[in-house]
């Protein structure tokens, strides 16, 4: 996969999807592309914005802030457990979408309930009162995590056990309707 490949698949996207859209992905590719260039595409394309976890806020704020505010493309930033109440803030000030709150310090997709420890971590950060929506992510795989998460934030972020329901046979429609069906 490559960014320019990502891009050709996506540049009629619009003509059928309304919903915001947002890319993941790591630094070095787009930095290989060209921030500007990776920028300028999202927003021809009609990409919202754009999470990229290992892009440094400070960096971000120093050298391509500007350059996502011209093409009005969000970046949305990670937080953790381990984060700092003063980066959090920092974080939330330098938002335009959404503060990303990683619900552990586990890997993506790992499976697994809600526990006292993540609710903890919820409620300080609900307490606050950022300016910015928050969406959990990170071991949402289910109905109970999805909706024990959403009682903490804005929603919640299935990343793995969608992409993983895609996968096997069956048409994508028909995948995603099961794997929807799965949370109501």
């Amino acid at each position: 996969m490559t960014i320019k490949l990502l891009f050709e698949q996506l540049k009629e996207i619009r003509k059928s999807i309304s919903i915001p859209l947002i890319l993941m992905g790591y630094l070095n590719p787009v930095m290989q592309y060209g921030i500007e260039n990776f920028c300028k595409k999202c927003k021809e394309t009609g990409i919202d914005g754009t999470i990229i976890p290992d892009l440094p806020l400070e960096i971000y704020e120093a050298e391509y802030k500007e350059i996502f505010r011209e093409n009005s493309l969000s970046n949305i930033f990670l937080i953790t457990p381990q984060t700092t109440d003063d980066r959090i803030r920092k974080i939330d000030a330098a938002s335009t979408g959404f503060v990303y709150m990683v619900s552990s310090s586990s890997t993506t997709g790992i499976k697994g309930a809600v526990n006292e420890v993540q609710i903890s971590y919820f409620e300080r950060i609900r307490n606050m009162k950022l300016r910015s929506k928050q969406l959990i992510g990170f071991g949402i795989s289910d109905k109970t995590s999805f909706k024990k998460a959403s009682c903490y934030a804005n929603g919640a972020i299935i990343g793995s056990a969608f992409v993983k329901a895609l996968a096997g046979q069956g048409t994508i429609e028909s995948k995603v309707e099961a794997f929807l069906q799965r949370f109501l």
